[in-house]
């Protein structure tokens, strides 16, 4: 028979093993005493080797995933301006701008086969400037540093795009450029005992970050040259040629000193971390020091306070639970809620989007919802208003279009899935008032051409028994959306090119 264990149970174990636990410290007290000098010049070295592969690994690690992460947005660009379909220079710096806004890629570029670097707002001969560019360097993810404006040291992430035509003319290669001030912010210690540098496998500084006061900014396999067995020196030089971990340990100006290096993933560069031993062993013995004869002062007081603690312990330990997992529950809803919003106008983004036609595409196979419509909206004139008044006007009118949409369809699940194109889902009560509201929200919207105010492009269509999915749905919403655009823009309305 299974036997379970009771509270009574578990308390008397706890308060068995408190006894049980200060015994041993009173006996482990008197025998530390006569460890305490080994253990703690033990210490230093585990404490020291411990916390720089630690710190040096997440580091580089940080430095590595910043990379990937930039990659996978380049290419994700690269799609995007593939289904585009651009057919001039003004639509190419357009949309590098919506890149910018989507996928956070600030400093993007591409580069045609005449080594013409395209950006969002200029175009430049890039040949002689990047040489990260060159064809020897593009068959395969380009990883390098470059000085711009005389001393802003820049991270160049390039990658070839010889797949890409955009009207009629190919393009090689994209890039973004990281300004590596940006990337220290990330790596920087709180403890200012604890240096890092990122260097090239040549010893060269690349970061300019201090590698403590004897390092400092200078060559690493300069500097140490001389304060290190010549064996000891060529090992760690030919790690770093060869991308290999490793740790040294030296002693300048009467301090000894412990640095730990690692490669960082997909670059040529390796991560060290520098830390004063002197500081660790001056730490620990007085922590050591201190907790020996606080030991043998709070022997007595532990006897007397101990049934008292572990009862306490346990009220505790049971409210913490508690508390914990309801803040785990409220910490996973508000990251839950971020994921899920637009940032410019505070409705449900694209992710959200995704999630919700996945849920509904269920119910369909289920034939569990028959209630469901989706309405496709579409901004008239938005680039024209970026073009002529700029973005930020741009955006100004991307919001009244949402406070509009929101306004009349209040029923229904309001989502931006693109720069000008909005979708509202609809429900129960939103279902059954749509014809309604498509007639009000029409009828204003018609009156907002000739007063030059919002005008919104709508579509919208119902579940049908042939439907298999939310998208078959949309794709009638919208045909309908573009049809209705055509009879605005013969009413009058503006277009992409204004009117």
């Amino acid at each position: 028979m299974k036997k379970y264990i009771t509270r009574k149970t578990f308390i008397l174990t706890a308060i068995l093993g408190g006894v049980a636990l200060m015994v041993m410290i009173i006996i482990n007290a008197f025998v530390s005493a006569r460890q305490n000098t080994r253990a703690t010049n033990e210490a230093v070295y585990e404490v020291s080797s411990f916390y720089l592969e630690a710190m040096a690994d997440r580091r580089a690690k940080t430095i590595s995933n910043l990379i990937n992460n930039s990659f996978d947005q380049m290419e994700k660009a690269i799609a995007y301006i593939k289904d585009e379909g651009i057919d001039s220079e003004e639509d190419l710096r357009m949309t590098l701008g919506k890149i910018k806004t989507l996928l956070s890629l600030n400093r993007f570029a591409l580069v045609d086969e005449n080594d013409i670097v395209h950006t969002q707002y200029t175009m430049y001969t890039g040949g002689s400037r990047h040489s990260f560019l060159s064809d020897e360097n593009m068959d395969k993810r380009n990883v390098s540093t470059v000085s711009i404006y005389g001393s802003s040291r820049q991270i160049c992430l390039a990658e070839s795009t010889s797949d890409l035509v955009i009207d009629g003319e190919r393009y090689k290669a994209s890039f973004v450029q990281i300004d590596v001030n940006e990337i220290l912010d990330l790596l920087a210690f709180e403890d200012s005992k604890t240096y890092f540098g990122i260097y090239t496998k040549n010893g060269e500084n690349l970061a300019g970050t201090e590698l403590g006061p004897f390092v400092s900014t200078h060559n690493l396999f300069d500097v140490i040259k001389g304060v290190i067995p010549e064996d000891v020196w060529t090992e760690n030089r030919d790690n770093f040629l060869n991308a290999v971990e490793g740790s040294i340990t030296f002693t300048a100006d009467g301090a000894e000193e412990t640095m730990c290096y690692v490669p960082i993933e997909g670059t040529d560069w390796m991560m060290v971390v520098l830390i004063r031993e002197s500081l660790i062993h001056e730490r620990i013995r007085s922590i050591s020091e201190r907790s020996l004869e606080t030991s043998k002062n709070q022997i007595i007081f532990t006897l007397i306070y101990s049934v008292i603690f572990f009862t306490v312990l346990l009220l505790m330990l049971k409210s913490l639970l508690n508390k914990d997992i309801e803040a785990e529950k409220e910490n996973a809803k508000n990251f839950r809620n971020m994921a899920n919003t637009d940032s410019l106008t505070g409705v449900r983004n694209k992710h959200a989007y995704s999630e919700m036609e996945n849920h509904l595409n269920q119910m369909i196979r289920e034939n569990s919802i028959d209630k469901l419509a989706v309405v496709v909206c579409d901004i008239n004139g938005l680039k024209f208003v970026n073009d002529t008044q700029g973005h930020a006007a741009g955006d100004k009118l991307i919001k009244d279009a949402s406070s509009m949409i929101c306004e009349y369809f209040n029923h229904g699940a309001v989502y931006r899935i693109g720069g000008d194109e909005f979708v509202v889902v609809l429900k129960e009560k939103g279902y059954d008032t749509l014809n309604d509201v498509l007639t009000e929200i029409n009828r204003v919207i018609e009156e907002n051409i000739k007063k030059k105010e919002v005008v919104i492009s709508i579509g919208h269509s119902e579940l049908t028994p042939e439907d298999q999915v939310v998208h078959d749905i949309f794709e009638r919403a919208d045909q309908m959306m573009y049809q209705r655009k055509q009879q605005l823009k013969q009413m009058g309305a503006p277009t992409r090119a204004g009117k």
